[in-house]
């Protein structure tokens, strides 16, 4: 099935703590898909964070094609959902963002991994929005 837009079931499936798939379309060699924390957001963008010298922050301000697929793990029905659009880098948000995805992603009642939040909340950081072009998905 496929659409413009994220459905009311995608938003609920991609609320889950499932990694992404980016990929970003700027490149000589294939698509390499990199595992991302992502928030799905309730206007129907899919956002993530990422550091200002990231290789995808450079190929995205040269070309701002992107896609993500998000899948079900392993032990339950196959579903995925992957959305394709045109991704913009912004300033502002990330922080926040990144604070809201590692309570979804870890317990941060380790202190290890609050140390590492905290690490993170410390450097500079992007988000990335990725604007709907495309959505398909899959349910067995």
């Amino acid at each position: 099935m496929s659409n413009d837009s994220l459905t009311a079931e995608d938003l609920e499936f991609l609320a889950r703590p499932l990694h992404g798939f980016l990929t970003v379309a700027e490149s000589p060699v294939p698509a390499q898909p990199r595992p991302v924390w992502f928030e799905a957001t309730a206007d129907g963008t899919i956002q993530l964070f990422t550091e200002p010298g990231a290789l995808k922050v450079r190929r995205l301000r040269r070309d701002p094609r992107a896609s993500i697929v998000v899948a079900a793990p392993v032990g339950e029905p196959e579903r995925w959902v992957s959305v394709v659009g045109r991704a913009t880098v912004e300033d502002d948000g990330a922080h926040e963002l990144c604070s809201r995805l590692a309570a979804r992603y870890w317990d941060l009642g380790d202190e290890a991994l609050a140390g590492a939040l905290r690490e993170m909340l410390g450097a500079d950081l992007l988000r990335i929005v990725i604007h709907p072009e495309s959505v398909r998905r899959y349910a067995f």
